[in-house]
């Protein structure tokens, strides 16, 4: 990828002033935007409310290995607050709990973490912890909702160094290269010395006046930090400076009203070889050649939240709750299950050979990966998942916005 570093021909300036979210609204929970969401789980077609599931034969068979409660979770906050996984670990914050490191195939805990402020005046002690965790290189880092970044030992919960940013961090921090990458909510890109805490450089990208709440984490290659941005754009930035070197729009903000032309790109970038995916909160999802910025691909069926990345396709969950496997060679629908439409759908994760995603009431849902045929389901305390699930070693993890995290394992 270092052609694309031999194209810089120097720093544009760099905003000194952080944009403003005026108005944002999380995708879950929220009754302002009606048409997403729904009261309640009955489909007695009336077009607003979620789809009601129906009995599905099961032709895999799913168990619940572990299930855990990491604290009090984010509730109405929307910050789709998910666990990170490494080495054999589970690591998992609340907004009020700390951060808790759980054993993936037990659940038993290994460590707890609780952060304090030292501030007198603070009423308040316990920090609020809403971005993350991110974990690896030895390090498990998360943010807060008022703009902390801690950073922890990761194998026995040590607090190594804290640092501040300029807005809540609700996304989860990015660890490689040497460096921690802090994506926070009004735009900026902060990057901090992953041993000393040290700031090495920061980047900033305007933000609408509109947007939809949440952020995806910033995604490393090498030489390269990609972000997703509230204006339906991608931009590639120089890890060692922060320089951008290319920007790309996924969708464009097209529309009467500012509430037509919201785009997120708020799912994580994913990257495979040289090929970067991304999807948009307004339908649309791209493939880009990686080092040049070259648009690959474009499909019209897009996501809000993280992509499913299976051997030969992507799954994407829309803002309708339309679940569609796409082909990863050009982008078309190989299949699409609208069996969940309204349902309030996290971003969608591959296990085995099946896609899975949650919903607004609990339940998890896997799907087969071949024709998108409802496969198995199961339920989560009945509680709203606004997380996309993560998979580790065989064993899929969701947690619930009352910070509840359960473990499943296919047969």
């Amino acid at each position: 990828m270092k052609s694309a570093e031999n194209r810089f021909s120097g720093r544009p300036a760099v905003r000194n002033t952080a944009a403003i979210v005026l108005c944002a609204f999380a995708l879950s929970g929220c009754t302002t935007i009606k048409g997403w969401f729904g009261g309640g789980k009955k489909d007695d077609g009336k077009p607003n409310e979620p789809t009601e599931l129906t009995d599905i034969t099961p032709s895999v068979k799913v168990d619940k290995i572990w299930s855990v409660n990491a604290g009090k979770g984010e509730e109405r906050i929307g910050i789709r607050q998910g666990p990170a996984v490494a080495d054999g670990r589970v690591y998992a914050a609340a907004v009020k709990g700390g951060v808790h490191a759980y054993d993936l195939q037990t659940g038993k805990q290994v460590w707890h973490f609780q952060p304090m402020r030292t501030d007198k005046d603070k009423k308040d002690k316990d920090i609020r912890l809403s971005g993350g965790p991110g974990a690896g290189d030895g390090l498990v880092v998360v943010g807060g909702l008022d703009g902390e970044v801690i950073a922890l030992d990761a194998a026995t919960g040590v607090q190594k160094w804290t640092a501040k940013v300029s807005n809540e961090v609700i996304a989860a921090p990015t660890i490689g290269l040497g460096m921690v990458f802090v994506r926070s909510n009004d735009g900026r890109v902060t990057a901090f010395d992953a041993a000393s805490g040290e700031r090495r450089w920061f980047w900033v990208h305007e933000v609408p006046m509109l947007t939809v709440r949440g952020n995806g984490s910033p995604t490393l290659g090498p030489g390269f930090v990609f972000v997703g941005n509230d204006d339906g754009t991608v931009s590639a930035l120089s890890a060692t400076d922060g320089r951008p070197t290319w920007d790309l729009p996924v969708a464009q903000p097209e529309g009467r009203s500012e509430l037509d032309r919201m785009a997120d790109v708020d799912g994580t970038p994913v990257l495979e070889g040289t090929t970067l995916y991304a999807s948009s909160f307004k339908k649309q999802t791209i493939a880009i050649d990686a080092p040049s910025g070259r648009p690959m691909w474009v499909s019209e069926h897009g996501s809000v939240g993280r992509l499913g990345v299976a051997s030969d396709r992507l799954v994407v969950s829309d803002p309708a709750g339309l679940v569609f496997g796409l082909d990863k060679s050009g982008g078309s629908a190989l299949w699409q299950q609208p069996g969940l439409a309204r349902r309030s759908l996290t971003g969608a994760a591959v296990q085995g050979d099946y896609a899975v995603v949650g919903d607004f009431d609990g339940y998890v849902h896997w799907l087969k990966l071949d024709n998108g045929e409802f496969a198995a389901r199961a339920r989560v305390g009945g509680k709203l998942l606004r997380a996309a699930p993560v998979v580790a070693d065989g064993v899929l993890i969701v947690q619930n916005v009352e910070g509840e995290l359960t473990a499943f394992k296919l047969q």
